[in-house]
């Protein structure tokens, strides 16, 4: 037994529900990423040498005190928190995609950080599927127009949707949110961008990745349910 033992229990445990929801759905690449918000350098590299090598940062600052500990070989970090325009010079050449993309104005600017490196960013419209007035996001009324606005700007990358459903006390609950996103992306790539690649969607946390995966996610972030003791 080793400090971070239940760790290796949680991955088995979760990586057995995203095969089964997989093969509920079709057999789909399902990514894991780990949401590292309440957990510290020690937990994420070692769960990086389980070999999970997608994390999520929720925080500007958390990802800039976990930076130079991080075993980065191999490693993708995603920022999936909500991002602060001036704070996106921060990350910008740290991570490889952005989930939380939900307005024109921080569009502009990570273009801007981006061209100065000479990158293309990778994003993902953060969609409000729940239509919540306290949470960011961009309506599934405004969403297509949103998408075909991002073309003006050429070293950012639009890969598809990201969505954070609101809390429901059944996980079966969640279905209509990640139905939604679902089908929102899928016809926005059809018939307004006429983008004929395959859009990714983050959906999907520790109550939900099962039903979101059975929805479609092709990027599930879970971290309680990885970071937290078992109890036996």
């Amino acid at each position: 037994m080793t400090a971070f033992s239940y760790v290796d229990e949680n991955l088995a445990a979760i990586r057995a529900r995203i095969d089964a929801a997989r093969a509920r759905s079709g057999g789909r690449e399902v990514t894991l990423l780990a949401a590292v918000k309440y957990t510290d350098t020690a937990h994420i590299n070692y769960l990086h040498s389980l070999g999970v090598n997608d994390i999520g940062e929720n925080r500007v600052q958390q990802l800039l005190e976990h930076w130079d500990a991080l075993d980065r070989k191999d490693l993708r970090v995603h920022f999936i928190g909500t991002l602060q325009k001036n704070k996106v010079k921060y990350i910008i050449d740290k991570v490889s995609m952005i989930h939380s993309l939900d307005s024109l104005p921080l569009a502009a600017e990570i273009e801007k950080q981006a061209a100065k490196r000479g990158i293309v960013m990778d994003v993902l419209v953060e969609i409000n599927s729940g239509m919540e007035e306290n949470k960011s996001g961009i309506s599934p009324a405004d969403a297509a127009a949103f998408c075909e606005a991002l073309g003006q700007f050429s070293h950012l990358r639009l890969c598809g949707f990201m969505t954070m459903a609101p809390k429901c006390e059944k996980i079966e609950e969640y279905r209509k949110y990640f139905r939604k996103t679902s089908q929102l992306c899928l016809d926005i790539w059809q018939k307004t961008l006429h983008n004929i690649s395959r859009p990714i969607l983050s959906m999907g946390m520790s109550d939900s990745f099962e039903v979101a995966i059975e929805e479609g996610a092709d990027i599930v972030r879970v971290g309680r349910a990885l970071f937290a003791p078992r109890n036996h």
